[in-house]
């Protein structure tokens, strides 16, 4: 069974950084497109940033230019680079892993990790 363990959230001050870290397990990582999506209290899930499988980046405009996702194939893993910090992405943060082989589709979460950014 597919596996998505995310690390790397916590507490912190707005204007700092944050990584977070997603590991895969039990799937062939680098034909998937991974993405981390966020949901805070009394909203929807909602896209953050994805990354294909050959290295395409998308990002929501809210976190353009101050996120970055990364993928390392080798290491089964897929990161985000959050910088400058709002209060306003204060969220749990999930590892999204997405296949779709027609007409097949594939779609497997993480549990999550709440990131919490507050003076």
């Amino acid at each position: 069974q597919v596996q998505l363990v995310e690390s790397g959230g916590g507490l912190v001050q707005p204007g700092g950084s944050l990584r977070l870290s997603c590991l895969a397990s039990r799937m062939t990582f680098n034909i998937y497109t991974m993405g981390w999506y966020r949901q805070s209290p009394g909203k929807q899930r909602e896209l953050v940033a994805t990354i294909t499988s050959d290295g395409r980046t998308n990002y929501a405009d809210s976190v353009n230019g101050r996120f970055a996702i990364s993928r390392d194939n080798p290491k089964n893993t897929v990161y985000l680079q959050m910088n400058s910090l709002k209060p306003e992405d204060t969220a749990v943060y999930y590892c999204n892993a997405a296949l779709t082989i027609l007409p097949d589709k594939y779609d497997y979460w993480g549990q999550g990790t709440q990131v919490t950014v507050s003076s």
